[in-house]
């Protein structure tokens, strides 16, 4: 018996289902560890929004084209990144609401003065809302953090800027096995928070923000 005969049936399928999600070229779509205390059974997944630093590509405006300004002719510049983890209890939770649960976390940097901006979080939830209904993914029992996060630096780091960051914790419910949808949904918003295009009809995107430095 090998290791796959423990796997329920219903997480191999949600599994098959991760691999046919398609996801945008910008995004970086690695398996990392999965949490274990979580579920008896899951999987994780990290993303990255990442752009060439030499400015060639037509297709970013907005926040990520201010990103890219001071970088040119340098290389790749981090716009975003995130955690996708799908858990699954074949006996099901209470607390879920079903047997599969979606978390994820996503972080993208922003101009310092957008830390007072009161609609930051509501925007953020937004994004979420509307790329889980743009790819007709059903869910239920979702809930979430927006949280921005201020970094200023002292002493002999004095001469850094300020920086203020947006993170956004979500978990929800999908309403069957068949998680693809889910991912691309999420795929997508990890690429809204990093000011590339498309936008949701009637979402704004975020002001200015700076690429993120080692």
């Amino acid at each position: 018996m090998n290791a796959l005969d423990q796997v329920p049936a219903d997480f191999l399928f949600a599994l098959g289902t991760l691999r046919k999600a398609r996801c945008r070229s910008e995004l970086r779509l690695d398996e990392i560890p999965a949490p274990g205390r979580l579920a008896p059974f899951a999987v994780a997944l990290g993303a990255e929004v990442v752009v060439p630093g030499d400015g060639a590509s037509g297709a970013v405006h907005g926040p990520a084209a201010a990103a890219l300004a001071p970088a040119a002719g340098s290389d790749d510049v981090e716009l975003a990144t995130g955690r996708f983890i799908l858990l699954h209890d074949p006996d099901g939770s209470a607390v879920w609401d079903g047997e599969f649960r979606v978390v994820t976390y996503i972080r993208a940097q922003l101009e310092p003065d957008m830390g007072n901006d009161e609609m930051l979080g509501s925007v953020a939830w937004t994004w979420l809302v509307e790329a889980l209904e743009n790819h007709q993914a059903d869910y239920r029992s979702a809930g979430g953090t927006a949280t921005r996060v201020l970094s200023e630096s002292f002493g002999t780091l004095a001469d850094r800027p300020g920086t203020i960051d947006i993170e956004l914790r979500a978990s929800w419910t999908p309403a069957g096995r068949d998680i693809t949808a889910h991912l691309e949904a999420w795929s997508d918003m990890v690429c809204t928070f990093a000011g590339l295009p498309p936008l949701p009809d009637g979402v704004s995107a975020l002001p200015r923000r700076r690429p993120r430095r080692a």
